[in-house]
């Protein structure tokens, strides 16, 4: 769980009000296992704030992505997945099941661009390896 101090904090450093819904949904995020939806946030968010609309979460998320205090995951596979991770690393996506795992840069060798693409500034590199997760591999063996 995210304390308040540290919470007030990152949010200063990012320029950001501490408020009590974005401190709730961002602490929702940072216990959730793997990289939530906006709408599993809400779920979770709502059992504390009974009274947040989805739309609510949703600018939120937003405001924490474009702050950099979350970083999108897999921003070209259908949903909008976050992580607070912001360590380098990539991930595992399962085209069955669409679950995300963390890739640690380490398990890729070097990535870098040979050359630089006019009028382009490189911000992040990320990787998405795709296949297919254990858990649906398995499921295909036992049919």
């Amino acid at each position: 769980m995210v304390r308040e101090d540290e919470f007030v904090a990152l949010c200063r450093s990012h320029g950001l009000a501490a408020t009590h819904q974005r401190r709730v949904i961002y602490a929702t995020v940072a216990s959730l296992h793997g990289h939530p939806s906006p709408e599993l946030i809400y779920e979770k968010v709502k059992k504390k704030i009974p009274s947040i609309s989805l739309a609510t979460v949703y600018n939120n998320v937003r405001t924490f992505l474009a702050s950099g205090m979350l970083r999108e995951v897999s921003m070209h596979h259908g949903s909008l997945r976050v992580e607070p991770n912001n360590h380098e690393h990539h991930h595992l996506v399962c085209v069955r099941c669409r679950s995300i795992t963390d890739l640690h840069a380490k398990n890729l060798g070097l990535l870098r661009l040979k050359t630089q693409p006019r009028g382009f500034r490189v911000t992040r590199i990320a990787v998405d390896v795709l296949g297919i997760c254990a858990a649906c591999a398995a499921k295909e063996v036992s049919k």
